[in-house]
């Protein structure tokens, strides 16, 4: 059983697989009969399986060391080449969308495949190639800026992930100090994000465009995947925020703001929420892993199966560094059957939410993988994102294991803060959607329209002697805004559905974590919305449901005495 040390990287030659690409399509095209054309699919995915593997290989290990020159080197192939891997993977669409035995194939493998596959074929043209490579370059660049961050504060230099228990302080003047810290590095680099920004805008809305799409918006959409909703539906889902959450936000900020003793709650105190300190984990990396082991294990067989294979073929990278790219991720290494963990602890309680989260993808990626297709091993975001969100409220019995002590301030602050999630991502969401409606908006006028929205979903965010942010910059500093423009939304659809499996523990844990086995299994196979409906759930986009999700949740945080925690 190899370890991810051991897992074999090799460039992909592109005229090989293209050559390989080519000659099974001709097989699929000539095929006789319907199990011939299967067994060209096969071997077609397999070929897709083996480019994908290559190319997360070289991206987990330029995440883990942005410095080395190696991988650096691979990423830079492969942000040039996936637009040729593109055009491979839409003729084999365009196969299955004329296959000879189509019907028969739709019976095999289902529908879905058949449309998504319909609908890649829309988002991709070789006209468009160009545009391709210079999106991926410049994505690359971006993460890469954050990366290099080296912030020297209170004697010491570190990078973005290690400041953020600064922010945590109980100690208003550090709180402040490190925020501006942390200002200073992205004012620094402002100019570069506006300028890495305005290529990207420029660039997808030529895209879109040239694909025939009224806007960057349609064709995002159709990038992600997205079914049965569009920007229509999810305009009614950011009212529906605004009207019930957002108010219920404001007043948790205000009930924070007495709990911590400060008036008026300014930015730098928006991460802080407990006058006797924020939770924390008790325990390095080894000992919040050896929990996690002895807590899948008691979820149950497949969970205890799937975590133990994580550790011990050293599938997960949890600690921050120096010249490790930000943020948390999951991801598939197809070719070797498992998923990997990519995270950046910094000692606070976002160590256990990255953990359990990125848990959950892994867990949906190792019960889909027999489903073999990778459109049903790799669910659309928003359906993914079901899996990782529900999985941090499933693992409520075994937080005090991480927790001792902070165990109750843990569970306000994680509920309280999946409100602010959704408030948060529908903010971004909006900014989006105004910034590819209106591409021609200068620099400051998108900075403008970032306050104007930040007010509406963040009316208790103050800013104080910060030119940065109170500038309109703080949408520089959120990777999915560059990387994968409208994913944030994703996040917020998936809450919805998140807590209401948070509910159904609260009543029967046992039925719900059956329920939430069976969707993994599911996979990709099904839409979003029919992800919701397979697990008998209430679908956000229906009038009423945040309604009925927000009085529980609301009832549950009023019960408790925070003030005492």
């Amino acid at each position: 059983m190899q370890r991810f040390e051991d897992f074999t990287y090799e460039r992909p030659n592109m005229d090989e697989v293209k050559q390989a690409f080519q000659d099974a399509l001709e097989t699929f095209k000539n095929a006789s009969s319907a199990d011939e054309q299967e067994q060209a699919m096969e071997q077609i995915n397999k070929l897709r399986l083996n480019f994908q593997t290559m190319a997360q290989l070289a991206n987990v290990r330029h995440s883990i060391d942005t410095n080395d020159e190696f991988y650096e080197k691979e990423k830079a192939f492969f942000n040039q080449n996936s637009p040729a891997y593109s055009q491979l993977n839409n003729a084999f669409y365009r196969a299955l969308d004329n296959a000879s035995f189509k019907e028969e194939l739709i019976n095999r493998k289902g529908a879905l495949l058949f449309e998504k596959a319909r609908m890649s074929l829309k988002t991709f043209d070789p006209a468009i190639m160009d545009e391709m490579k210079q999106e991926n370059e410049l994505t690359t660049k971006h993460q890469k800026i954050l990366a290099s961050a080296q912030i020297e504060f209170e004697g010491k230099e570190y990078n973005l992930s290690q400041m953020a228990p600064f922010a945590q302080s109980k100690d208003r003047e550090t709180r402040k100090k490190a925020s501006k810290a942390v200002s200073n590095f992205f004012q620094k680099h402002e100019d570069d994000f506006d300028d890495i920004y305005d290529k990207l805008i420029e660039l997808r809305t030529t895209m879109a465009k040239k694909l025939g799409y009224p806007s960057f918006t349609e064709l995002a959409y159709d990038r992600l995947g997205r079914m049965g909703y569009g920007p229509k539906e999810v305009k009614a889902y950011r009212d529906q925020v605004a009207d019930k959450i957002v108010p219920l936000v404001d007043e948790l900020q205000k009930r924070k703001g007495k709990r911590i003793d400060v008036d008026p709650l300014y930015h730098y105190d928006l991460s802080f929420e407990f006058k006797s300190g924020n939770p924390t984990p008790k325990g390095d990396k080894d000992a919040l892993v050896a929990h996690a082991k002895t807590m899948y294990e008691a979820m149950g067989e497949e969970t205890g199966t799937f975590f133990n294979m994580m550790v011990d073929r050293n599938l997960m990278d949890l600690e921050s560094k120096k010249g490790k790219a930000g943020g948390g991720y999951c991801t598939m290494i197809a070719d070797y059957g498992v998923p990997f963990i990519f995270a950046n602890f910094n000692g606070t309680k976002h160590d256990v939410d990255v953990l359990t989260h990125e848990a959950g993808h892994a867990f949906q990626f190792y019960m889909s993988m027999p489903l073999k297709t990778p459109e049903y091993i790799l669910p659309s975001f928003e359906a993914a994102e079901i899996f990782s969100m529900s999985m941090e409220f499933l693992a409520w019995p075994w937080v005090e294991g991480f927790f001792k002590e902070d165990t109750d301030k843990y569970k306000f602050s994680h509920l309280s803060q999946a409100l602010f999630l959704i408030t948060y991502g529908v903010s971004i969401d909006e900014f989006q959607h105004e910034i590819y409606a209106r591409p021609e908006l200068s620099k400051q006028e998108r900075k403008d329209l970032w306050r104007s929205i930040e007010q509406k979903y963040a009316p208790y965010r103050v800013y104080k002697d910060d030119r940065y942010l109170e500038g309109g910059n703080a949408w520089q500093r959120i990777m999915h805004i560059f990387a994968v423009p409208f994913y944030m939304i994703d996040y917020t659809l998936a809450q919805a559905v998140a807590l209401q499996f948070w509910t159904l523990s609260q009543k029967d844990y046992d039925h719900a974590f059956d329920r939430y086995v069976k969707l993994a299994k599911i996979g990709g196979s099904k839409p979003f919305i029919n992800l919701v409906e397979e697990a008998d759930l209430s679908n956000p986009f229906t009038p009423g449901t945040l309604d009925t999700v927000i009085k529980q949740v609301k009832d549950h945080l009023d019960s408790v005495d925070d003030t005492n925690l």
